[in-house]
């Protein structure tokens, strides 16, 4: 399994340090969000989150590290014309010596798009230019020229150099939960990050939040492994992924009964439906190793992604005292 940090919030010279500190940890990869502005459970929001230009971020963490792969937890495809996501990723794989990724997504915080001003249609329309823009990607990083007539996107002898540096061209991840998404992913992905369903609502409802559990992943594994095979490609070719929001390393048993109810108390659900929770890792070293080795075999996971909110002792804690037992 490979582990990765999605960090975020963070000023350009703690971004140079944390990225290097990641990489010698042994952490596989490191990752960033793309908003505007970051929103919380139920539009819960701070004016004064730092949100500095996700692609420069990643191009100062590819100068910063050697082996780190480096991407997005997920660019917003409404953001960018297919052609610039396409040229900005290409450029960063060229920075790093292909360690790059291409993380993209429909886009889901509808604050954003009421305050910009930039359209947001609703899910169905946005996961077609999900589709349609992937279809552009892909095909400005292989082919010579690319001509599309798309419903929405449309290139005419359209040229990208150079072209990356992996071939045929960088992963693609997916990161979403409803089933739209997860048919486009079947369909153009190489790793799909498996969350709570937002899309559609275009905020973060504790509703959908409590609904995503042990059972709805296995079963949003299953739907996309399914879906995969009826493009015709192998359902086991594409890598399950999971973020971790909130990890929390206890020093005993009883402390990790006592915040497991504590947080179960918060969310309106039971204990161990908090243990079990894609959302949470809660528990002593030696609990969370089990934990992360049950959803590896369970979930079919191939990669965790912890949230920088688990901080940096948390975070030097966790690389040396659970996941090299994994």
């Amino acid at each position: 399994m490979e582990f990765g940090i999605q960090i975020a919030n963070i000023e350009w010279q703690q971004l140079r340090d944390m990225a290097q500190m990641a990489e010698g940890l042994g952490f596989h990869s490191m990752m960033l969000p793309d908003h505007i502005l970051y929103e919380g459970p139920e539009r819960q929001a701070d004016p004064q989150h730092l949100a500095y230009d996700p692609i420069l971020q990643a191009a100062v963490i590819a100068e910063s590290t050697r082996k780190l792969r480096v991407g997005h937890l997920v660019l917003c495809n409404l953001f960018r014309h297919p052609w610039f996501t396409a040229q900005c990723i290409s450029s960063v794989d060229h920075l790093s010596g292909g360690r790059a990724f291409l993380g993209l997504g429909t886009g889901w915080t509808e604050t954003e798009f009421r305050m910009s001003g930039i359209a947001f249609p609703d899910i169905a329309a946005r996961l077609r230019m999900l589709d349609e823009a992937l279809s552009c990607i892909r095909a400005l990083w292989t082919q010579q020229q690319t001509t599309f007539a798309g419903e929405f996107y449309q290139l005419k002898d359209a040229i990208l150099w150079p072209k990356p540096v992996q071939k045929p061209q960088p992963p693609i991840m997916l990161g979403g939960g409803g089933k739209g998404l997860l048919r486009v992913a079947a369909k153009h992905a190489d790793t799909v990050n498996i969350i709570s369903e937002v899309g559609k609502p275009g905020y973060i409802k504790l509703a959908n939040t409590n609904r995503f559990t042990d059972a709805s992943f296995k079963e949003k594994v299953r739907f996309v492994r399914q879906a995969a095979a009826r493009h015709g490609r192998d359902p086991q070719a594409i890598k399950i992924s999971h973020v971790v929001f909130s990890a929390i390393l206890t020093d005993s048993t009883a402390a990790t009964q006592q915040m497991a109810e504590n947080t179960a108390g918060m969310m309106g659900v039971s204990p161990d439906d908090i243990r079990r929770s894609p959302i949470f890792l809660i528990g002593t070293p030696e609990e969370c190793v089990a934990e992360l080795k049950r959803r590896a075999r369970e979930w079919e996971l191939s990669e965790v992604v912890f949230s920088w909110s688990l901080g940096e002792a948390g975070m030097q804690k966790l690389a040396k005292e659970v996941l090299p037992h994994v």
